[in-house]
This record gives structure tokens, sequence and C-alpha cells, in this order.
């Protein structure tokens, strides 16, 4: 009878125990998704809610304006344009990159050297960073290709700025260039201070040379971000915030950009370097290397063609002359002995040598540059007439190592620190370097011959213009020598605030006052009644200057020849000159290659320079031909005043 009710309450136990374990097991999954909620929305909550914003939000980089460069009077020499370009991403792209192009040259113009541009660049350019196959589309190709868009994943058209030179060859050398950031340049840029990568994104040009390299992270400016939603796909829909970037600050250089357009056209076509600067302050007032290159051509990436023709010209137009390259100073050497020589008393003003043309050393004939000699010669005249035989006997008695160490202390042999990169030191020869730059023993030992030469700014002597220019700086300011620059001032084009170039004082020469003031006479005398009087004749202000002609192949104690000698074997012409002697205002260094005298081809560029500076005068079109075909003197013609000569100031041609 109670079977039944046996089985009944086995079952109800067996059920009741079925529900217990599925209740359990629901609690236990309610229990477990509370945890995983609590994890995810309370524990985690920051990591994910920024895991899901980026996922749905995209940073794009907003390259900054790249600072102006301006010369001292606003004249702008470094602006920039917007235009667009095609920019192909590899790692997007879903097919060979030639079928690419090929179907890209069927909606845009696509040139042999723009695909010739597009494969070097790729060879410095990851996958995954754009690389630009044509520049400065025009609006027609803008629009024809984004009807197009859909068929080239991978392939954008891009706004971007680029960089213009306005008055192109103009200052070159002292402004430089921009171009498209390298291998290199990235990995340094990668390796730099914090923060310096990310202000590179969406870069792609970097200074290279002159101040756009030495003044690079004031121009380049802090590149901003904008914050965007995208889709799935990536593509963006909306801003939704970001960081507005800050452009780059204006440079505003020390060099006066009609000086340097005048003193580029005196130059012609020959060759040359010219350094002009405040002695005062260090503030180069002009920076001229001749032949000079348009730097617009590398901007973009110069073509095969004109770099091969930049590169191989015989003329060097690449290189800067006025901080690279080194030249023999010449009788501009002079004034430099004279002070050594009174410093270490081994001449006084009033000793004389009776010079008979030339100075024998042993079975060696050392010839004057004047045939007969300049008969009874002090130290006064022996700047003044520029007598060689003067300052071979000095250099004998005073050693090559004497000459050296006080040389040294005048600039010469080392670089003047201007802020910009490159430059050399030149050669101030010693015994010493004699011994560590020579492997022969023969050669490693200092010769008495050897010095002679010394005298007259010949033999192992080989300095730039910056240092010449540096030193007469020296001499005009009282024996301290300022470091040239060629910044003025960057000034914050959102603040407005002006932060001024200090100057400073590079060294000094330490020599008594009243030797100083014993060369400083002599050197005015050069230009009242010596070697540079013909050029400074009628000059409205008193000057002090230095002739000097540099020697490039030896005579064996022969006459030189101009007429019989090669063109690029002739001689150099050199010129020094500050102005006026009462207060220097401008020292300038030049020399013309391979154009014989001083007296007749550098000098008349020095005067043209003084009197733009100290008179406001431009030379007029008559004298402008003459001095370019080496036939000037004193100026002829009708001279132009500078603003007459250039209106109006801030238009680029």
């Amino acid at each position: 009878m109670h079977a039944p009710n046996i089985d009944a309450e086995a079952r109800l136990l067996r059920f009741r125990r079925r529900v217990l374990v599925a209740c359990a097991a629901v609690l236990a999954c309610f229990g477990a998704l509370v945890a995983r909620l609590v994890w995810l929305q309370v524990l985690h909550h920051e990591d994910f809610e920024t895991q899901a914003a980026q996922n749905s939000t995209g940073f794009l980089p907003i390259v900054p304006n790249r600072g102006l460069i301006t010369d001292r009077n606003g004249i702008v020499l470094a602006a920039n344009y917007p235009a667009y370009t095609l920019e192909i991403t590899r790692a997007r792209t879903m097919q060979p990159l030639e079928t690419l192009v090929a179907a890209l040259g069927r909606v845009v113009d696509i040139e042999p050297r723009d695909r010739e541009r597009f494969q070097r660049l790729l060879r410095d350019t990851p996958d995954t960073e754009p690389v630009p196959i044509r520049s400065h589309l025009s609006d027609t190709e803008v629009a024809r290709f984004a009807v197009e868009r859909f068929r080239f994943p991978g392939v954008r058209i891009q706004a971007r700025l680029f960089r213009s030179y306005p008055w192109g060859e103009l200052a070159a050398h002292a402004i430089g260039y921009v171009g498209r950031i390298n291998a290199a340049e990235k990995e340094r840029i990668d390796d730099g201070p914090e923060g310096q990568r990310a202000n590179y994104r969406g870069t792609d040009v970097i200074g290279k040379l002159g101040v756009e390299a030495a003044y690079e992270r004031e121009l380049h400016g802090t590149t901003g971000v904008q914050e965007m939603l995208t889709t799935a796909s990536g593509r963006a829909v909306r801003r939704v915030g970001g960081r507005a970037p800050r452009p780059g600050k204006t440079l505003r250089l020390t060099i006066d950009a009609r000086l340097q357009k005048m003193v580029e056209d005196l130059y012609g076509e020959r060759r040359g370097a010219l350094v002009a600067l405040d002695p005062r302050s260090g503030e180069v007032l002009a920076f001229v290397s001749q032949p000079a290159f348009d730097p617009n051509l590398f901007v973009d990436g110069i073509a095969p063609g004109p770099w091969r023709e930049l590169n191989t010209s015989p003329d060097k137009p690449l290189l800067d002359r006025a901080l690279r390259g080194t030249y023999p100073p010449g009788s501009t050497y002079k004034p430099y002995m004279a002070l050594i020589g009174l410093e270490t008393g081994a001449r006084q003003p009033g000793d004389t040598i009776a010079d008979p043309g030339y100075f024998w050393l042993g079975n060696h004939k050392f010839r004057d540059d004047k045939p007969g000699g300049h008969g009874r010669v002090d130290m006064y005249r022996s700047i003044v007439v520029s007598c060689d035989t003067y300052y071979y006997q000095l250099a004998n008695d005073l050693g090559v190592d004497t000459i050296h160490d006080y040389m040294l202390r005048f600039g010469f042999g080392t670089p003047t620190g201007i802020d910009i990169p490159g430059e050399v030191p030149g050669l101030l020869p010693s015994t010493d370097w004699k011994r560590e730059a020579f492997r022969r023993r023969e050669q490693k030992t200092w010769y008495a011959g050897e010095t002679i030469s010394l005298g007259i700014g010949q033999g192992y002597n080989s300095f730039t213009m910056l240092q010449l220019a540096n030193a007469v700086g020296g001499l005009a300011n009282g024996g301290v020598r300022m470091r040239p620059h060629l910044a003025k001032e960057l000034v914050d084009e959102i603040s407005g605030e002006a932060q001024a170039v200090q100057p400073e004082v590079a060294g000094r020469m330490d020599v008594l006052t009243g030797h100083l003031a014993f060369v400083q006479r002599a050197m005015q005398g050069v230009n009242q009644e010596g070697t540079g009087s013909a050029a400074f004749r009628g000059a409205p202000y008193t000057s002090a200057g230095k002739t000097g002609t540099a020697q490039l192949v030896g005579l064996r104690g022969q006459r030189y020849d101009e007429d019989a000698t090669h063109e690029r074997l002739r001689d150099h012409g050199l010129f020094i000159a500050y102005a006026p002697v009462e207060d220097p205002r401008i020292a300038v260094a030049l020399v013309v290659e391979n154009a014989g005298f001083g007296s007749t081809s550098a000098a008349p560029i020095a005067r043209r320079v003084l009197d733009f500076v100290l008179a406001g005068l431009y030379p007029g079109a008559e004298d402008m031909q003459a001095v370019r075909e080496g036939r000037a003197t004193a100026p002829v013609g009708t001279p132009r005043t500078v603003d007459a000569a250039w209106p109006p100031l801030h238009v680029a041609p």
C-alpha cells in the first residue's frame, strides 16, 4: 500500500534536487555575469573606455606653417604656398605599384620625371608612409581624381604647404633650403628628445643647409592634432576635438637683401666670395658666394638632370665659398704680420730695409712684385705700397711657429662660430701641423724656405673669407672680434614677441693699443695714397683697407704672365677694408677668383659696398658693367640711391 507513496516522494526529492542544482547553476551564471560586469564596468572601466574611444576616433596631425625668413628690412626671402599633392601609401594599395601608377596616369598627368622622383623616394620611405607621385595638381586634376577615387585604395590627394624662395639664387648659401626627410634624418628625429618624433608626424621636409637647417626647430613650429570620429572602415565622419598647431617663428636675418643683390650683380659671371659684417656686433650684412644655385629646385626633390648639372659644373655653384672655400690671403696678411713684428719687438715702425726687388735665402730668390723694388721702406710704407721683400725678411726673422701662435689669436686657422653649419677652419701652418699632416719622413720636416712665403700670405696659408672678414673686424673694433651671426631676431607670429640675438665676443687680439693704432693708420694710407687709392678716390668717408693678390701656381723664379696662364690658374684678387675709420660700422673681405690684382678686381667691389652702407648709393648701369668687366676704379656715371634702385621693398620679382 505504501510503495506508490515511496516512489512519489523519491521522484519529488529528485525533482527538488534538480531544481536546486538548476537554481545554483542559474545563480552561478548570474554571479559570473555580475562579476564580469563589475570587472568590466568598475575595475577596468577607464581602460575599456579609452579603447572604445580609440576604436571610433582617429588622430590626424596638423602640420604647422613653417616660419618665414626675411632680411633685416623685412624683405621676404623664404615663404610658403599651398598646393595639392597626389600620394600613394604602399601598405594600403590593392595592386602592384606599376599597375597602379599606370592607371593613375590615365586620370592625372604623370611625367617620367615624376616617376623617377617617386622611385627615389620609395627607397627612403617606409611602406606605411605616403609617398608623393605628383605635386602641384590643378583644380581640374583634383576633381578628375575625386570622381575615380574609389578605384584607387591607398591613394589620396593631400593639401600641403610648399617652401618658396621668391628671389631665387639671392643669398642661397646663407638661406639654404628644405628637402624631404631622408632615412638618416628620420632616425635622428626618432632618437631625439621626447616629443620630437610626435612634432614631425605629418611633416616630410626639413631644413638642409644654411639658416633653414640651423634654425630648424624654431622655423618648424609645433604640430597640432585633429581628433576625428571615424567609421569601422576608418573614414572620418566629424571632428570631436584636438589641438591647434603653433606656426614656426619668423626668422629675421642680419643680411640686407638689397646689398646682397648688388654684390651678386657686381660679380656677374665671375667666381668668388664676399663677407661684410658690422664689427661692433658681428651682424653679417652680406654673405656672398658666386656662382649660386636656385634653392627652389630642391624643395620638391631635385630632378637628376639639374642635380647632375650643378654637381659636375667646374664653377661649383653648390660650394659655399664664403663658408667653406679656402684661399691664400695674399698681401691682405701683411697688416697682421706687421702687428706681430711690433708685438714681438722684431720690428719698430721706423726700422727700414733697402728693397732691391728680391730676397735671397740660400740659393732661392724670392721676387718682389715690383721689378727693381721699392727702395728704402719702413713699416708704414711696406703696408701702403705692399712691399713683398719687407715681409719676406720679417717672416724669416719671426719663424713659422711664432707666426702661427699670433695669427691664431687674430682668428686665423679656427672657425669663427657663425650660426650656420659647415664652416671649415682653414689652414694655419706650423711645424706641429706639418709633422702630423704628412706621411713621409722628409715631408714632415719644416724648411726655412717655406716660412718666407708665409709672410706675404702664400705657402700653406689658406683661409675663408668669413675668417678674413672676422679678422679685419677685430682690427676695426679695437682688437675685439665678435662672433659673426646671420640671425637678427626670432618673432613669434602669435604673441608678436621678438627674441633678439645678442652680440657675443669671440676673441681678443690682446695687442698694445699703440701697435694696433699704427697698423690702422697704415691701412688708412692704403686707401688714401697706396694700392687702394684709385678705387677709393673721392669717397665721402674715411676708410682703411689692404689689397691682396694670391698666386695659385709656383713661378719657379719666373715673372707672372697672365695672358700665358690658363684662366682658372690665374691669380686671385683680394681686398679687406673697414669704414668709417673714426667709428667703424662695416668690415668687408672678398676674393674674385682668377681675376688678377686685388686693386683692380676686388677693391672696386669693396668701394661700392662701403658706398651702399655709408652713403646710401647704388651703382648705375654704366658703373655696374665696368665693375663686372674688371675695368673699374672709383665709381663712374650717375649713382642711384638705394631706395630708387629697389622700389618697393617687400615685393619679390
